[in-house]
């Protein structure tokens, strides 16, 4: 008994859990049965409309049994813009279009977008148009094969080349993306920009066209009636013909090249600017000019350079390096068969060469005598030779020195080959006149005061030391640099031997050796030692012309009686 009652309730059991299966799987089937389906309903008035067509008809046993088929000046209307075609396929189930033929999209009156071949989506607002595709918008024309517009974005892809026309502005370009919006364009891989005088290659490049605007990114040509400039970013104005270059930029202009960190140029105004590390390069007559800050006009032939400010010389095969804390630049009667330049050096100026050194406050080169004039305690060195006074000018042939002058207190000083004694020529006035940049004259006037050490032929020893005073001296030096005769119309001096030279002739009343202010290296030019006030040369007060008084007729005779030397009231009395 006990064995039947288990069976039972075993059968039981399964019975129960069959029903609740059966009883869940109804409810899920009830459940799903009730839940109607979600489906993509589209508002009226966002529908695509058809306004006409010559032909319609729907073949549901077709390739598109969902769509009306459209034939004959088919036109769509859908959010304020139409859609004209040949023929067109309309899926009103998608809300979108598929047009061939002289396919026509218009949105206002500032908007047109035609091809052979498109497909609208009502939803999104996404049209492609396929093959000769040209889309205008206001004063802008695009030309490609292939081309994506999104209405919601305002936003005009190509990705199969294409050419933007913005009046004279012509832009090519592998890929890109136009914004009817802002009129903002964006083009990539071999880009090419054609202004009418100027055409850019570049690899990126933004595009405003209200502005008529470039911004171009990455390795950048641009070419401007023979101009060449090559940067990786910069703007480039094609009305105002503006440039702007950054990231270390070039521009080549003929013979002459500028290079900085960054440019500015206007071809209408001529004016160019340099910030960071400029360096301007005249191929042509051989030097260059660096600096920080550098500004240059074109057409005024007006320049300025500040902050380390360097100038380089190498048209005579060694280099000169000059450096001042500011350089200006003037060019006089410019485009004509008379201009030259004047080049103003301010503030401690300093100079070097193998063969010649300077040191002045201020500096003028002017290129109309070819004559360099170094004001305010200037400094000469050459091998081993000193010349210092009030005012030096060095006169230039061919970049060749062919004269100095030395005006106000007058120094040349030779040092000797022991290092310790010295040949010295104090003068008002000094003249110095060189054969192929060698010295072969020097003339002395006025006050002349001579210290030299004759030589013996024989054994090459030193004499004694000769003190000369005279009016006039003429010096005459061989091409071996040694000294070949001394002329003087009437001089005064004495010789002492070497043994008993005394002390206080060892060196004239303005003797200085300056040795210490020579710059030794290229480098020096930018280490500014000056003189100390010791040094320094004193000032001359110049004689001032008497200053005439003339008494007047009219003047009282009171007035004049106090001029007198007796007093007014003893003049009264007598």
């Amino acid at each position: 008994m006990r064995y039947i009652k288990d069976k039972e309730l075993k059968s039981i059991r399964h019975r129960i859990s069959t029903l609740l299966v059966l009883c869940l799987f109804g409810l899920c089937a009830l459940f799903a049965y009730n839940t109607p389906q979600k489906k993509r309903v589209i508002r009226e008035d966002q529908k695509v409309y058809l306004e006409h067509a010559d032909e319609l008809k729907r073949d549901i046993y077709g390739p598109n049994p969902d769509a009306q088929i459209l034939k004959g000046n088919v036109r769509l209307k859908h959010n304020g813009a139409t859609l004209t075609c040949d023929s067109a396929y309309l899926y009103q189930e998608s809300n979108s279009v598929r047009a061939f033929g002289r396919v026509l999209f218009r949105q206002g009156d500032t908007l047109s977008l035609k091809g052979e071949r498109g497909f609208y989506d009502g939803v999104t607002q996404i049209l492609e148009v396929r093959k000769n595709v040209v889309l205008k918008h206001r004063n802008q024309t695009l030309y490609t094969d292939s081309l994506n517009y999104d209405r919601m974005y305002k936003n005009a892809y190509f990705f199969d080349g294409g050419k933007l026309v913005d009046g004279k502005d012509q832009l090519i370009a592998d890929w890109g993306e136009y914004n009817t919006q802002s009129r903002q364009a964006v083009f990539y891989f071999g880009v090419k920009l054609n202004s009418g005088k100027s055409n850019i290659e570049t690899d990126t490049l933004y595009y405003d066209a209200p502005k008529s605007q470039a911004h171009f990114k990455g390795p950048t040509t641009i070419v401007t009636n023979g101009d060449v400039v090559k940067t990786q970013d910069g703007y480039f104005d094609t009305k105002k013909d503006k440039v702007e270059l950054f990231s270390r930029s070039t521009i080549t202009s003929k013979e002459k090249v500028i290079t900085g960190d960054t440019l500015y140029r206007d071809k209408k105004t001529g004016v160019g600017q340099g910030y960071g590390n400029v360096i301007y390069v005249d191929k042509k007559n051989k030097n260059e000019l660096h600096a920080d800050v550098f500004v240059y006009n074109e057409k005024t032939g007006k320049g300025f350079a500040t902050k380390k400010a360097l100038l380089k010389d190498y048209s005579q095969g060694d280099t000169l390096f000059m450096h001042a804390d500011s350089l200006k630049i003037e060019t006089m009667h410019i485009n004509t068969d008379s201009a030259y330049r004047k080049v103003h050096a301010f503030r401690h100026v300093v100079a070097y060469r193998r063969d010649v050194q300077a040191i002045c406050d201020s500096l003028v080169a002017n290129g109309k005598d070819s004559c360099l004039t170094m004001y305010y305690d200037p400094v000469l060195w050459s091998d081993n030779r000193q010349v210092l006074g009030e005012k030096i000018y060095v006169y230039m042939n061919d970049s060749t020195i062919r004269m100095a002058k030395v005006e106000g207190q007058a120094l040349s000083v030779e040092q000797l080959d022991d290092k310790k004694n010295f040949n010295q020529v104090s003068s008002k006035l000094m003249n110095a006149y060189f054969d192929e940049g060698a010295l072969r004259r020097l003339v002395c006037i006025d006050n002349v005061r001579i210290i030299f050490y004759p030589i013996n032929d024989k054994d090459s020893s030193m004499i004694g030391l000769n003190y000369i005073e005279t009016d006039t001296m003429r010096m005459y030096i061989n091409k071996e640099k040694k000294l070949e005769r001394i002329w003087m119309p009437k001089a005064q001096g004495t010789l002492f031997p070497i043994s008993q030279i005394p002390t206080d002739k060892l060196h004239l009343p303005s003797f200085a050796w300056l040795d210490h202010l020579r710059p030794k290296s290229k480098e020096d030019v930018f280490k500014w030692k000056g003189k100390t006030d010791s040094e320094k040369l004193r000032v001359i007060e110049r004689q001032k012309a008497p200053v005439q008084r003339f008494e007047s007729e009219n003047k009282p005779k009171e007035t004049t009686q106090q001029n007198t030397n007796k007093p007014a009231e003893e003049n009264t009395s007598q």
